[in-house]
């Protein structure tokens, strides 16, 4: 993954995936990092007992997270998120790793000169022998058309996520 122009991306293109294992400690942070102290994000018991899961799980600003940082290291540091729009299916708990994959479902500059890139995002639980998706998200992404163009230095009417 690198930086990533417009001229460099296709419709149907896949993008390479993304392993992360789920430790404890890192659904414990994600939860703790957007304030969600659900006792679900750092009890185990709580979980399995309360809720009926195989433990804590992924809270929806850690699974928003995980998505951002897919699609931004896949741009590089000059692409710019415009929109982002998460649904969840099924827990993504502490022990599990997590694949993240994705494939561009559009491209196109925009009246304003910029140029935007939509994406069908995929979270899934390696192992799982069916492939079930956990979560899944669309993205719309703004990436440079040209090496000196920077969708960061947008502003007010230049920028229309």
């Amino acid at each position: 993954m690198g930086a990533r122009l417009f001229s460099d991306v296709a419709v149907g293109q896949r993008l390479p995936a993304l392993t992360v294992d789920i430790t404890t400690t890192r659904v414990v942070m994600g939860s703790a990092a957007s304030g969600d102290w659900a006792p679900a994000h750092h009890d185990p018991t709580f979980a399995m007992v309360e809720i009926g899961v195989a433990g804590i799980f992924l809270s929806t600003a850690a699974q928003d997270l995980w998505f951002e940082r897919y699609v931004t290291d896949w741009t590089g540091p000059r692409g710019r998120l415009g929109r982002l729009s998460l649904r969840m299916r099924r827990p993504i708990t502490a022990g599990s790793t997590l694949v993240i994959d994705g494939e561009v479902t559009s491209v196109g500059v925009d009246v304003l000169g910029c140029g935007w890139i939509g994406l069908n995002l995929e979270a899934a639980v390696d192992g799982d022998p069916e492939r079930v998706v956990a979560s899944s998200a669309e993205a719309r992404v703004a990436v440079p058309i040209r090496p000196d163009d920077d969708p960061w230095s947008r502003r007010g009417d230049r920028w229309a996520p």
